[in-house]
């Protein structure tokens, strides 16, 4: 009879982005992870069906310095996001406020019949209301565009301490194979 060598393992799954599955897998591989399958939802993103050995040696600090390379994870993604929320909400309160000033126009021409002021009013009302829609894009650019250059260095500060993290992940699973 021939002897095959059993690996006992131990299995996870991880909930990330579409756009964030790259680095994600780069992520739990640097611990010990390989990536099984990869199942795409769209509430949801990518679910990543992972597996390891159970039994590798430093797995106490390598369970550690996944957790702080989660979180990191999690900080750097927050940041991104960071970028566009503040711009966002101006801008949706922005176009709210432009479009009922255009909405005003609008009433102002068609409620007051036979009054050339109130038609000339609504008018130029509705043409205030379009410009502002238009302008509320160009400002949002602006307002993403400030905010990226203030949250850039803290962004690549974080992902800087993330390769970091990874780096020494993989150095315990190299040890692990010495």
């Amino acid at each position: 009879m021939q002897d095959k060598d059993f690996v006992s393992y131990e299995y996870k799954t991880a909930s990330v982005k579409a756009r964030d599955q790259a680095r994600a897998m780069d992520l739990y591989e640097a611990f010990g992870w390989e990536v099984t399958g990869t199942n795409v939802s769209a509430v949801e993103g990518v679910t990543l069906s992972l597996r390891r050995d159970r039994k590798q040696k430093h797995k106490g600090e390598l369970n550690k310095l996944e957790r702080q390379a989660e979180e990191t994870f999690d900080s750097l993604n927050g940041l991104e996001r960071s970028k566009r929320t503040g711009a966002s909400v101006f801008s949706y309160l922005f176009g709210i406020v432009a479009a009922l000033i255009l909405g005003g126009g609008m009433c102002l021409c068609m409620l007051v019949e036979n009054n050339l002021p109130a038609l000339i009013g609504g008018i130029l009302l509705g043409i205030v209301g379009i410009a502002l829609c238009g302008v509320n894009y160009l400002i949002f650019q602006k307002m993403v565009a400030k905010k990226t250059k203030q949250v850039l260095p803290v962004i690549d500060q974080t992902e800087e301490k993330l390769a970091d993290i990874l780096e020494r992940g993989n150095d315990l699973l190299k040890a692990d194979l010495i």
